[in-house]
């Protein structure tokens, strides 16, 4: 037993050692040196303290010592907070809100920029008010660039005719920022939802995504209406607050994925979570396997079928863009 628990609290230090120093490595990663020199640091004094406790004299103050180091790492790393007011990039620089009126929803700084390429475009933005009476389907949109286990996966409101309106999780980058799975995970990034014209946030990733290309797919899901709407109110929620009160991105916990199922318990019967909800690829197959797709084909009938990037190619930037990107696909009325 004696065996067991220092072996449980060499690895307890180690593995705190090794979170501690990244995550100071990343938050002065700015100033290489600092940066280096804290984490070296933090992995100098873990070190020290795992050859303390191989040494019976020296364990209890080892002990102690590892209480210090945790005890410190923690408040430092409780002061680091989210902001609103950094230098962004322009795709996520304005915050989008609502206000709400009854069952009258109204989205303000709604994104819907004209693309010439990835990362030229011309910005634009505009309001709209959604009757969430006339709430039709909702329709899960993935997004594919590293293989089959990884995808970006975003939700589409649909109000009716070409009343489509998408809301994509994502990292609030600033200028100059690039995507890391690692720093995602060290309090690196905030937390932003594009509340987003699907000729916006669809197109960019079907039409001018080259490096890698994306694969876009859109799926109908099934179920009572009445979720839907919970849903879009409780999204709504979360937009409201994120503009006044920052949170963090977190690779794991709080990104594309993870955040659409936190919404999706506000309703009775909501999924268990899946390690496919983790491997963001698989998500459209969990929902099929969960009877929350069309089930009049097999899913991978449904996947060949539900590629929307050639429609949504030729649709370009039309106004019926969202009708002709859903033409034929399964589970949606024509």
């Amino acid at each position: 037993m004696r065996i067991l628990a220092m072996g449980f609290l060499y690895l307890l230090v180690t593995g705190f050692t090794a979170w501690a120093s990244a995550a100071l490595y990343f938050s002065y990663a700015t100033n290489t040196l600092l940066a280096g020199t804290l984490a070296s640091g933090a992995g100098l004094a873990g070190l020290t303290l795992l050859v303390g406790l191989t040494i019976p004299r020296w364990r209890r103050r080892a002990l102690a010592g590892f209480v210090c180091l945790c005890a410190s790492v923690l408040f430092w790393w409780s002061g680091i907070e989210p902001s609103n007011d950094r230098h962004w990039k322009p795709e996520v620089a304005v915050a989008p809100y609502a206000t709400i009126d009854g069952d009258l929803v109204t989205l303000h700084n709604i994104r819907n920029f004209d693309y010439r390429g990835e990362t030229d475009f011309s910005e634009a933005y505009y309001d709209k008010t959604f009757d969430l009476r006339e709430l039709n389907a909702v329709d899960v949109i993935a997004s594919y660039w590293a293989g089959p286990d990884i995808a970006h996966i975003f939700l589409s409101f649909d109000f009716g005719a070409d009343d489509h309106l998408a809301i994509s999780i994502e990292r609030r980058d600033e200028i100059g920022e690039g995507y890391s799975t690692v720093k995602g995970l060290f309090r690196q990034f905030e937390l932003f939802y594009v509340v987003a014209d699907e000729r916006d946030v669809i197109r960019l990733r079907t039409n001018y995504r080259a490096d890698p290309p994306e694969d876009v797919y859109l799926y109908r899901v099934a179920g009572p209406i009445e979720n839907g709407r919970r849903l879009f109110l409780e999204y709504i929620r979360e937009i409201n607050s994120l503009r006044v009160q920052p949170e963090f991105y977190n690779t794991i916990l709080t990104n594309c994925t993870s955040n659409i199922w936190l919404h999706s318990r506000v309703n009775p019967g909501h999924l268990h979570y899946s390690w496919k909800l983790l491997l963001s690829g698989h998500v459209p197959e969990y929902l099929y396997e969960q009877g929350r797709l069309d089930s009049s084909l097999s899913f991978p009938e449904l996947l060949d079928r539900s590629r929307i990037n050639d429609r949504a190619q030729n649709a370009g930037a039309e106004a019926d863009f969202s009708r002709r990107i859903r033409e034929g696909l399964p589970g949606i009325p024509n």
